[in-house]
């Protein structure tokens, strides 16, 4: 992740002892690079008080204990951050990468027909467009870490489910809006589930829960159904730390 230049941003108080930092130009990855750069710089900044900060796509929620800190300093500290990520183009970190094989259809994507019909198109061309791109995680969500990223390429936006699910499998890869996602844990959800990937996306024994973070490059690849027990028990992994199944992952 590589913040070249800064957005014109907006700071409103969220309680009292957060901010909300907003990001407000019209470029949408501009605005998603300034959240997630101040977010990092302001991690690494060692600010007494800084609880943490938690970015989105174009805001980013600052943290703070109001004993050791007031809200002006606080301010002051973003402003510091926005001046420094856009004069040194820093934080810097380059992305990883990760294969994730789905399983389209069926028992594993009860959704994918009811996508294709509504997107006017068949399940093999749902298929193609969702994996034929990369995905940059854009940031965590609910449940567990869920990597929210931009969706495929479909023709229209992805409607919910008029009646949400009360359970969706870990692992479930689903489509909304203009949005796509993995379930890292069993959860209720509305969301289109299309396809399922047999691989273990959360582990409660490691810190960080989910392997993957904001600015992270995610590719899916579809495989047969024959082929999910191979992979089960498996961990996600970047591509260069991924322990293979036997003949059937790259």
């Amino acid at each position: 992740m590589s913040v070249l230049t800064t957005v014109p941003t907006e700071v409103y108080e969220s309680g009292d002892s957060a901010l909300r930092v907003v990001a407000i130009s019209e470029a949408s990855e501009e605005n998603w690079l300034t959240v997630h750069g101040l977010a990092q710089w302001l991690e690494n900044c060692g600010a007494e008080g800084l609880h943490g900060a938690v970015p989105t796509y174009d805001s980013v929620l600052v943290e703070f204990d109001p004993i050791l800190v007031s809200a002006r300093q606080v301010r002051a500290f973003v402003k510091l951050g926005l001046l420094e990520i856009g004069r040194t183009g820093e934080p810097a970190t380059a992305p990883r990468e990760f294969d994730v094989p789905v399983v389209y259809g069926g028992h594993y994507g009860p959704d994918l027909e009811r996508v294709a019909l509504y997107q006017g198109i068949d399940t093999e061309e749902v298929i193609r467009l969702h994996t034929e791109k990369t995905y940059t995680v854009r940031c965590l969500g609910a449940p567990a870490g869920s990597p929210m990223m931009d969706g495929p390429a479909f023709p229209k936006p992805v409607p919910r489910l008029k009646d949400p699910r009360l359970s969706v499998p870990a692992g479930a890869v689903a489509v909304a809006g203009r949005q796509a996602v993995i379930a890292p844990a069993v959860a209720p959800g509305g969301w289109c589930v299309i396809g399922q990937t047999p691989l273990s996306v959360l582990n409660i024994r490691r810190e960080p829960l989910v392997p993957y973070k904001p600015g992270d490059i995610l590719r899916f690849r579809e495989i047969h159904a024959e082929d999910f027990n191979n992979y089960a028990g498996l961990e996600l992994a970047p591509l260069e730390l991924a322990p293979s199944a036997s003949g059937v992952r790259p």
